[in-house]
C-alpha cells in the first residue's frame, strides 16, 4: 500500500536525543536538587542517567517514558514539590532545551508535503512541550496533528494515539507510517496496523529496532528515498 501520511515521534526522531537531552538533563537535575550534587546524583541513578558521562543509559525508562512517569520517579527526591509540580517544572524546562534537529526540518518536511504526505507528531512528552519545541524549530505549521501523552488519546506503546491521528486526518492506518527511534514507537505502530520506520538518532541500535520495523534508517532524512523505492 502507498503511504499517504507519516506520524513522527519527537525526541530521538525529529530531534537527536543525545544532543538535545543529555546535557539538559544534568542541568535540570541539579536545579531540582537545589544545586546539591549529591541529591542530583541520587535522582540521576533513579532515572538511569550517567552523571559522570552526562548521558542517559540506553535502558533508561526516560527515553520512551512520559513526563508523568519521570515526575513520579523524581518526586520522592524533591519533598518540597508534589509530583504534579515536578511534572509542570519538567514541561516548562523542556520547552527551553537546546534543540538539535536530526536533519534540517523545514526543507525535509516541506519535501514530504509537496509529495502530498500528511504529517503528524505523537510524543510521550507533554503536548505543551512538543508544541513549544516545534514552534522554536519553526515547523509547527507543517503538522496537521500534534499530541502528547496528556492530549487525551493515550500514550505509546498503546496504538490509540496513533489511531487518533488517522481519524483526525482521515487516512487509513494501512496507508500510514509510524516513524520512531524506540521500541515503544514501533510496537504502537505495529499494533495500529501501520508501516513502521525505525531511525537511529536515539539510543536504540539497529539490532534493537529491526525486529519491530519494516525498515531501519540512519535518520529521517533517508525517508524520501525509501518512499520512492
Amino acid at each position: 500500500m502507498p503511504i499517504d501520511a507519516l506520524l513522527f515521534d519527537k525526541d530521538g526522531t525529529l530531534f537527536d536525543f543525545g544532543a538535545t537531552w543529555n546535557t539538559w538533563a544534568g542541568r535540570v537535575l541539579l536545579e531540582l536538587g537545589g544545586n546539591d550534587s549529591d541529591r542530583a546524583q541520587d535522582m540521576a541513578a533513579t532515572l538511569r542517567y550517567d552523571w559522570d558521562a552526562q548521558a542517559f543509559f540506553p535502558d533508561s525508562f526516560v527515553i520512551a517514558g512520559t513526563n508523568g512517569e519521570v515526575a513520579e520517579a523524581l518526586a520522592p527526591h524533591v519533598p518540597q514539590m508534589s509530583a504534579a509540580e515536578v511534572e509542570r517544572f519538567l514541561a516548562e524546562r523542556a520547552g527551553e532545551a537546546d534543540l538539535s534537529p536530526a536533519v534540517p526540518l523545514a526543507p525535509f518536511l516541506d519535501g514530504l508535503t509537496t509529495r502530498g504526505k500528511t504529517l503528524g507528531v505523537m510524543t510521550n512528552d507533554s503536548e505543551l512541550s512538543a508544541r513549544s519545541q516545534l514552534t522554536r524549530a519553526g515547523v509547527l505549521d507543517r503538522f496537521a496533528f500534534v499530541a502528547g501523552f496528556d492530549s487525551g488519546h493515550g500514550e505509546k506503546p498503546d496504538p490509540d494515539p496513533l489511531l487518533a491521528f488517522c481519524t483526525a486526518v482521515d487516512v487509513a492506518p494501512d496507508r500510514t507510517a509510524m516513524v520512531g527511534d524506540s521500541a515503544h514507537d514501533l510496537i504502537a505502530g505495529r499494533a495500529a496496523g501501520m508501516t513502521t520506520i525505525g531511525v537511529l538518532t536515539g539510543p536504540a541500535s539497529a539490532a534493537d529496532l529491526a525486529p519491530l520495523a519494516d525498515v531501519v534508517l540512519p535518520d529521517i532524512g533517508h525517508i524520501p528515498t525509501w518512499l520512492a523505492r
